[in-house]
């Protein structure tokens, strides 16, 4: 068999018809239509699946996995060569995530791991929330210091 029905699809991948649905709608397979209009996926779609599933609970975006597939081939199975190219793309922001939970545990240790609940060491204090000129968001733990902001 060569084109799959949804349903196939949906037993092969284990998700539901309608996630896969989901997922067409945001671009990330594209089924062809038969003549009475019915979805007809690749086998490749099974693959394209599995990997959105993966990807989206290690916590990408749908943006980030749709950009990490937009290169590969629609109509075929990817070959090694195109996994390995998405793969060096997957380690350089998996790499990313591991540096900004470093540095989130580093200042949670040095805030819970001081004992002394001095404002005045603490690395998240933000007196008169000056550290809101760098923009939204808790500021301290994205990466911004207290020495960036201008005397």
């Amino acid at each position: 068999m060569h084109a799959l029905s949804i349903g196939h699809l949906a037993r092969r991948t284990g998700l539901s018809t309608s996630a896969i649905r989901f997922y067409e709608t945001h671009g990330l397979i594209h089924p062809d239509r038969n003549a009475g209009g019915q979805r007809r996926f690749e086998r490749s779609d099974i693959r394209r699946l599995s990997f959105i599933m993966i990807t989206q609970n290690q916590g990408f975006t749908l943006k980030e996995i749709k950009d990490m597939l937009a290169g590969l081939p629609n109509a075929r199975t990817p070959t090694q060569k195109d996994w390995v190219k998405i793969s060096k793309r997957l380690a350089a922001r998996i790499d990313e995530r591991i540096a900004q939970l470093e540095q989130m545990r580093q200042n949670l240790n040095g805030c819970i791991g001081c004992g002394c609940l001095s404002l005045k060491k603490c690395t998240l204090y933000n007196p008169d929330d000056a550290i809101a000129i760098k923009g939204a968001g808790p500021r301290y733990l994205m990466g911004d210091r207290s020495s960036d902001l201008q005397p």
